[in-house]
């Protein structure tokens, strides 16, 4: 897919779960699992054991989902990913040189910021969403606080999304949130229990379609 393309899933889709330590061998199941709920943007973060092969293998294997790779802390691990076929690269902080990297090679950046001189900062840089973290620190008010004077910044909570608050956020304003474990529920990947991570899926989807 073009940069636009896979831009525009992940506003579509409204939500990106995030894999993060889950175990190499289940990937394929969690994703198909997670997609079947009706979420089809995946970010496994790079400090899982063996995350650029997963995403490999991931992209490879499973269809009609679009998969990043998270936690993209230099140039150098942005361009692996990019080779093992991520299609989107996550941030937890702003870094220039991710951002001309992904820029470089046409793949979307959602840069990770906490104040308005970090999201002016990332979007001058180039990102294309900014990825409002930790936002269970923060809540759904900052969306709006930075919004306010900052109105094209695309921004993206993620860290501490449940679905307690999904609305709230989706109310003040994100185009997308990062949900972690409220959705990749490591107790229930460990029993094989993957309908219990579509039926959380679909909830979240139903939530992106109702409040955005």
């Amino acid at each position: 897919m073009s940069k636009a393309e896979v831009h525009q899933r992940v506003v579509d889709s409204g939500v990106i779960a995030i894999l993060r330590g889950i175990p190499s061998e289940s990937a394929t199941d969690v994703v198909r699992a997670i997609a079947a709920g009706g979420i089809d943007t995946i970010e496994i973060t790079v400090d899982t054991p063996g995350a650029v092969e997963m995403i490999r293998r991931v992209s490879d294997e499973v269809d009609d989902v679009v998969v990043g790779a998270g936690t993209v802390l230099d140039a150098e691990t942005a361009r692996a990913v990019q080779l093992a076929g991520a299609e989107f690269i996550v941030t937890p902080t702003v870094d220039t040189g991710v951002i001309e990297m992904a820029n470089r090679y046409g793949t979307p950046v959602a840069t990770g910021v906490m104040t308005p001189t970090e999201a002016q900062t990332a979007t001058e840089a180039g990102a294309d969403f900014c990825k409002l973290f930790p936002a269970s620190t923060v809540g759904p008010g900052h969306v709006g606080a930075i919004n306010g004077p900052l109105s094209q910044v695309p921004l993206v909570p993620t860290g501490g999304v449940t679905l307690d608050n999904a609305a709230a956020f989706f109310e003040a304003g994100a185009v997308a949130l990062g949900v972690g474990s409220a959705i990749v529920d490591a107790d229930a990947i460990d029993a094989g229990e993957f309908d219990a991570l579509t039926e959380t899926a679909s909830e979240f989807a139903r939530l992106a379609e109702a409040h955005r």
